[in-house]
């Protein structure tokens, strides 16, 4: 038994007129007569009553129309449901972003945005560092990364695209000397003691600080370190020292604290860059892509400006 035959009996059953279900088919009444006759041998049962002036149907047809338009109906949504799956509009989208996005209209408009034009993708969002995205990406537990990638070396299987840029600040306790400056060097900074992440935990600001503090002609003083960018805040606040955070942050506003751009440094930025595997994103990865394309248009630039 083939989906046709289904089809054939189910129009005669609704026509209960060979001619007018034959139409309706778009094929001649004959070989329609012939499909039925050879279903209901396949079947063994008589599914059609017919004389020279009705056709209706046996009380074996009338519970097989009911199976028939369930298997059709159930046939057509697979169908449905493989065309929708292909062309991203459902499924599951796994995607990780690092801890200061939440502080940035960024991540908020895109996935909003997302959801709008996608509102059946299931969406799985984890907050992680840089490291661990890539490493997720690249066992294939992460379907986009928006990272925070300042060079080196990546999976293999992993390729990285820059897409915004946040400038830099420093965050200074508001008796600080220098904290009523409207810009601030780090030639000015030396000696004074710093606030940053941990070794190893997988963003690219100690990286960053060392390289502008070197660039001053000093090495960065390290009294503290703080997986999180709003402990190191909280810190600053306690007076223990300074630390170097992107701008999207300066909204955590805590009492005796200063944010302050540095001057004069055209590369003291962080750079967001989103991260997917080389081998080829899925159907909803490249909904996201191409939607995430769109709002850094339409934001201006070539990508997303935080």
């Amino acid at each position: 038994m083939e989906l046709r035959h289904l089809r054939y009996f189910v129009a005669v059953a609704e026509e209960l007129h060979f001619t007018r279900a034959a139409e309706r088919l778009h094929m001649g009444q004959p070989p329609l007569s012939m499909q039925i006759r050879a279903l209901e041998e396949e079947l063994g049962v008589q599914l059609f009553e017919r004389s020279q002036r009705r056709v209706r149907l046996t009380e074996a047809g009338q519970g097989f129309l009911l199976r028939a338009r369930a298997i059709l109906a159930d046939t057509a949504a697979a169908a449905e449901e493989a065309r929708r799956r292909a062309r991203g509009e459902l499924g599951q989208l796994r995607i990780g972003f690092t801890s200061s996005l939440p502080y940035t209209s960024t991540l908020p408009d895109l996935l909003y945005a997302y959801r709008q034009r996608y509102p059946e993708v299931e969406l799985q969002l984890t907050e992680s560092f840089t490291n661990e995205q890539l490493a997720a990406l690249d066992k294939g537990t992460l379907d986009v990364g928006l990272v925070r990638y300042v060079g080196g070396p990546l999976p293999m299987g992993v390729s990285v695209r820059e897409i915004g840029r946040d400038p830099l600040r420093l965050v200074l306790n508001a008796a600080h000397p220098l904290a009523d400056q409207p810009a601030l060097r780090f030639a000015e900074l030396t000696g004074e003691p710093f606030i940053t992440f941990p070794p190893g935990v997988g963003t690219g600001l100690p990286a960053i600080l060392e390289r502008l503090c070197r660039r001053a002609g000093f090495e960065p003083r390290i009294v503290q370190t703080a997986r999180e960018a709003t402990t190191q805040i909280g810190l600053v606040a306690a007076g223990l020292g300074l630390a170097l955070l992107p701008a999207p942050l300066e909204c955590v506003r805590i009492p005796r604290v200063r944010y302050l751009p540095i001057a004069e440094e055209e590369d003291a930025y962080f750079s967001l860059s989103v991260a997917v595997r080389r081998s080829g994103c899925g159907p909803a990865a490249q909904g996201f892509l191409e939607l995430l394309d769109e709002v850094g248009v339409a934001r201006g630039g070539n990508g997303l400006l935080l």
